[in-house]
């Protein structure tokens, strides 16, 4: 039996699991897509890709109610023409305003609640990021995160939602066929015997077109390589499909990085080990699995098979950061030993 992808669809599969040999939950779009896949994942990773998907569900949420707690504030800033700071950082200095004697004592009382708000639900968004952080070095995450935490703009969310959008990534044929799957390739309108290329197709997964977009809105900025092809872009481009292109051409990298399993060429390997670093910056020790962060950094240094002789991360020259060697990784690790 299959069902519709709704709201409900879920209560419904739970129901009916006791009363059909198989039962399916299906987004009609994607059925095409599913059925050309050369891989199916079986129950169990089905479920775990689906308890993923709802976490960071929430997590988008929170984040789109925060942004609305966050412009409704500033809305009453601009009512009253008061001077206030940009931006989702509501520190002493930045929330004087909202003692000014123009604002109607409603209004001081709404703005009260709204930081109430705005405190809870950050508080919210930080315990899923927690969540989400340590589930990224745990099966069956951990072995594609060293992979897509080594590239450009990539962190634990945007790497987590990527992976939980796109499940096994063998089910791609290639990396054209990833890219038309996230809905980032360009559309084509037939008239005749003219084909005209249209935007973008948004027939795929949308948390996925929102990962790639944010992990191309940092790329563009951290990595000369990807800065260069977007000031390219922008010759002939608006800014935003610019942007756009540069998410789908990074969604191919990720296919690449994934299939083939090899480091990403244009960092050097201290600038991976550095990536690595900021990933253990998001877990206490516990969701480390007792690591310490320089351990952290070594354990997935290994795993990609590089960094033998790096003893430490001087990007910055004035703040070196140590890492921990490989013999005392293999002491807390054997079965590194085992790694090709």
């Amino acid at each position: 039996m299959v069902i519709e992808s709704t709201t409900n669809a879920w209560h419904i599969y739970d129901l009916l699991s006791p009363l059909a040999e198989r039962v399916v939950v299906a987004n009609p779009i994607k059925v095409k897509q599913i059925a050309q896949a050369r891989v199916k994942t079986d129950v169990r990773d089905t479920l775990i890709l689906a308890r993923l998907r709802q976490l960071l569900s929430q997590r988008r949420q929170l984040v789109e109610t925060h942004t609305q707690v966050v412009n409704r504030m500033h809305s009453v800033a601009h009512r009253h023409h008061l001077q206030h700071e940009r931006g989702k950082r509501f520190n002493e200095k930045n929330t004087l305003w909202q003692k000014d004697k123009r604002l109607s004592k409603v209004e001081q009382f709404q703005l009260d609640l709204e930081m109430e708000n705005r405190a809870y639900i950050e508080k919210q968004i930080g315990r899923i990021g927690k969540e989400v952080a340590k589930m990224s070095h745990q099966k069956p995450w951990a072995e594609s995160m060293t992979y897509l935490m080594q590239l450009p703009g990539f962190g634990v969310i945007t790497g987590m939602t990527v992976l939980a959008a796109i499940g096994e990534i063998q089910r791609f044929e290639s990396a054209k066929h990833l890219a038309s799957y996230s809905g980032l390739t360009p559309g084509l309108e037939q008239s005749g015997t003219k084909y005209n290329e249209k935007g973008v197709t948004k027939e795929g997964r949308k948390e996925l077109r929102w990962a790639l977009v944010e992990v191309a809105q940092r790329a563009v900025k951290s990595d000369p390589v990807w800065k260069h092809r977007f000031q390219e872009l922008q010759k002939r481009m608006h800014r935003n499909q610019a942007i756009v292109a540069i998410a789908r051409r990074l969604l191919e990298l990720v296919w690449y990085v994934l299939t083939r399993r090899q480091p990403y060429r244009y960092f050097s390997q201290e600038r991976i080990a550095y990536k690595y670093l900021t990933w253990a910056w998001q877990m206490d020790e516990e969701a480390r699995d007792g690591l310490t962060r320089q351990q952290f950094t070594r354990y997935y240094l290994m795993r990609l098979g590089i960094g033998h002789d790096l003893t430490r991360i001087a990007l910055d020259p004035k703040h070196p950061r140590k890492i921990a060697s490989e013999a005392e990784l293999l002491a807390l690790r054997p079965e590194l030993n085992h790694i090709e």
